[in-house]
């Protein structure tokens, strides 16, 4: 986006003129809007994802303690352990990376 600045830096006499100096004030005024947004939106969204990420841990722990069970009890059961670590350090690496601390 260009700065008010380099949009008038060849008529800098047109920034004296009234009318120009009520569209600046406007204009910033809408781009503080837009940044508070756009903050608004990446925090929504970080929120989200860190829910997302809470339930697929909670639900990879939960198989991880139905297959302990299985194994225990003697009974047959798919062989989750190793699909649930790797998405278990994957989630964590991916959570040390963005700086997103769940717990």
């Amino acid at each position: 986006m260009k700065s008010i600045r380099e949009i008038f830096r060849n008529n800098r006499d047109l920034l004296e003129e009234s009318e120009v100096q009520q569209l600046v004030s406007y204009c910033e005024e809408l781009q503080d809007e837009i940044v508070e947004l756009k903050f608004q939106k990446t925090e929504n969204k970080e929120l989200a994802l860190i829910d997302m990420i809470k339930e697929v841990i909670k639900g990879c722990e939960a198989l991880d303690k139905e297959q302990m069970e299985h194994e225990r009890f003697g009974y047959d059961a798919p062989d989750y352990k190793s699909t649930i670590a790797y998405l278990q350090r994957y989630i964590h690496s991916r959570c040390r990376e963005e700086k997103i601390w769940i717990g």
